[in-house]
């Protein structure tokens, strides 16, 4: 049995002048959502043993806030240029790269390749709300999490995962619901 737990970077700052989208940074809002989204997992006590992110500064900042909230500041990301504005099909890739290294692997980038990559891996028959609500949209700072009978993830593949949690952080925080800005 094998964990993914995916987390989509935080709220980014589109009023911070940058030469290149890699180089944007997250907001006031993004850097409350990954910290609130971080405490969640450790209070849900989530395993994670491996993660694998996207070397974006908005992902970067995103994890500065997110892994020690989670109690997760002592697993140093493994950095793949290939996760920054990746398909769903070159995100599995990545995953399958880490071989039996993980049991309880996060993944951490952007959309629409991770929501891409939960529609594509969890069934839409038998999927359930919390896939529908994926479906819907998943926002800046979200995670989902998701569990594969497999013990490599060199066997990973489409419609096979079980979703078991998705939360956003207006779930945790009202106060973090998306205003008038596009999230």
């Amino acid at each position: 049995m094998k964990t993914l737990t995916i987390l989509r970077h935080a709220k980014s700052g589109w009023d911070v002048q940058v030469e290149r989208d890699f180089d944007r940074p997250i907001n006031a809002r993004g850097r409350r959502g990954a910290e609130i989204i971080g405490q969640y997992v450790k209070r849900q006590a989530m395993a994670v043993d491996r993660i694998v992110a996207s070397p974006a500064v908005r992902v970067t900042e995103t994890l500065d806030l997110f892994q020690p909230a989670a109690n997760l500041d002592a697993i140093e990301p493994h950095w793949d240029r290939r996760i920054y504005l990746a398909s769903a099909a070159t995100l599995i890739d990545v995953i399958r790269d880490m071989g039996r290294d993980s049991t309880h692997l996060l993944i951490s980038g952007h959309n629409p390749g991770l929501e891409d990559l939960v529609l594509m891996l969890v069934p839409e028959e038998g999927g359930g709300d919390l896939r529908r609500e994926v479906e819907e949209k998943l926002p800046t700072a979200a995670l989902a999490r998701l569990e594969l009978d497999i013990a490599d993830w060199r066997d990973l593949d489409v419609n096979m995962a079980r979703i078991t949690d998705f939360i956003r952080p207006r779930d945790l925080d009202p106060a973090l619901a998306p205003a008038m800005d596009d999230d």
